[in-house]
């Protein structure tokens, strides 16, 4: 870490846990689904300082978090949250299912397979 408080993106990604291994940092840097002050990143060497607020879209939402520490080394989860503040998290819903797509109760027997097979025919 310089003594200014800037670092790259890709490493402070991994000190702050928002990615399990260095190389997933970098790789989630580079995919675009990380936002610098509003600017689309496609670089893990970009400069990140103290104040940037970045937007993550993760599997499970997207994540706005202000930084405000370099890192100094990937430590527990505790020391991770100390290197920036959430702002604002957004869940991704699971669309709801539709009429009988639902999951069924128990197998079908050998009678209900046969009537099946009948529709499947009669429907092509």
């Amino acid at each position: 870490m310089s003594p200014d408080g800037v670092q790259r993106i890709d490493k402070w990604l991994w000190f702050a846990r928002f990615a399990k291994t260095r190389s997933a940092a970098q790789t989630l840097a580079k995919s675009g689904r990380v936002r610098i002050n509003k600017v689309r990143n496609e670089s893990a060497s970009k400069v990140l300082r103290i104040g940037d607020v970045l937007t993550l879209t993760l599997e499970h939402g997207v994540q706005v978090v202000k930084v405000t520490a370099a890192g100094e080394r990937r430590g527990p989860a505790a020391e991770a949250r100390l290197l920036y503040e959430e702002e604002m998290f957004v869940a991704h819903r699971r669309p709801d299912p539709v009429g009988g797509s639902a999951a069924p109760e128990k197998r079908p027997d050998k009678r209900a397979r046969r009537e099946l097979r009948d529709l499947k025919r009669n429907e092509g």
